[in-house]
């Protein structure tokens, strides 16, 4: 049975086209690895791209994106569980998966078939941490992963503070609970990292957000406030949704979110690709094709490698 291929890279590296156009020529089916594209609504905020899923006037399946309401807080969990059921089906009908996303620790989650439990909110925990800084909640949950020998949690996830929070409650729980709840199996895959030069990253960022600004992200917030999310809710998801939220509720003037939230965006592609070079480390084989290559170019170099390493 041939391999799964996983396409990664960093945000603006053009990952979901090239999965797109790949299930195209395969008859495939993209499955994301996306953690916010997971919530209803959250549409510009997240780049779902939803265009990009037609293929010279062909639809191509796509899994695991609006699956849950917006202000819930989905998880590594629930995404093992939701990826591995998309994938057995997939299978069944004989199609091959393609995992296409940049969130490298639910991608690392599937592929190792890491042993996860269910983490319940801990209200004890959350008072003694209340009133903690990001950089002090930071700390504590490095702390924590030295003691437990974990690869969770980088700081691509925790990007706030009630994210680190959380980040610290699961570390919390598995250091107190180390029998595991739930094993699925690994997954074999064919890794394919799209590889962008770190400047035109940087110009493909700016310009990829000043037109998700123009066609509407601030009207998406304010929508999603406006049906009665909270605003802490939002600021959970980081990034746009966080200084977006901030803007709307009064706590930045635009050109200070603005300029804010295109700096978070470029930190976070550099702790990506932080992440994917650890994925390295710790034993998978990436192959990188260059981002500038025709699209055209990028499915031929991906079949090829997938040939040779499927013989």
């Amino acid at each position: 049975m041939q391999k799964m291929i996983t396409i990664l890279g960093p945000t603006a590296s053009g990952k979901t086209p090239i999965a797109a156009h790949l299930a195209a020529a395969t008859g495939g089916e993209v499955i994301s690895a996306d953690s916010r594209q997971v919530y209803r609504h959250m549409d510009i905020g997240t780049g779902k791209d939803l265009a990009d899923y037609v293929v010279d006037g062909q639809q191509i399946a796509c899994h695991l994106i609006d699956i849950c309401e917006p202000g819930t807080k989905y998880n590594l969990f629930q995404y093992q569980q939701d990826f591995y059921d998309c994938y057995q089906d997939i299978r069944r009908r004989g199609a091959l998966p393609i995992l296409c996303g940049g969130t490298g620790l639910y991608i690392e989650a599937v592929l190792k078939g890491y042993k996860l439990s269910p983490v319940p909110q801990n209200p004890e925990l959350r008072a003694r941490l209340e009133g903690r800084n990001l950089d002090e909640l930071t700390q504590t949950l490095a702390e924590l992963k030295q003691r437990n020998g974990s690869h969770m949690h980088n700081k691509t996830d925790v990007d706030s503070v009630q994210r680190a929070i959380r980040a610290i409650e699961i570390e919390t729980y598995n250091m107190e609970h180390p029998m595991p709840l739930r094993e699925l199996p690994p997954v074999e895959s064919v890794l394919i990292g799209v590889s962008i030069d770190r400047e035109l990253r940087r110009q493909k960022i700016t310009r990829r957000l000043k037109a998700r600004l123009d066609e509407g992200m601030v009207d998406e917030v304010r929508k999603l406030l406006d049906s009665g999310i909270k605003a802490e809710d939002l600021i959970y998801y980081g990034l746009e949704y966080k200084y977006v939220t901030e803007y709307v509720t009064g706590q930045l003037a635009y050109d200070e979110m603005l300029t804010r939230l295109e700096i978070a965006i470029h930190q976070f592609a550099k702790r990506q690709m932080t992440w994917f070079r650890g994925m390295e480390r710790r034993g998978f084989t990436i192959h990188w094709i260059d981002a500038t290559l025709t699209m055209e170019e990028k499915v031929a170099e991906i079949l090829r490698i997938n040939e040779l390493l499927n013989k």
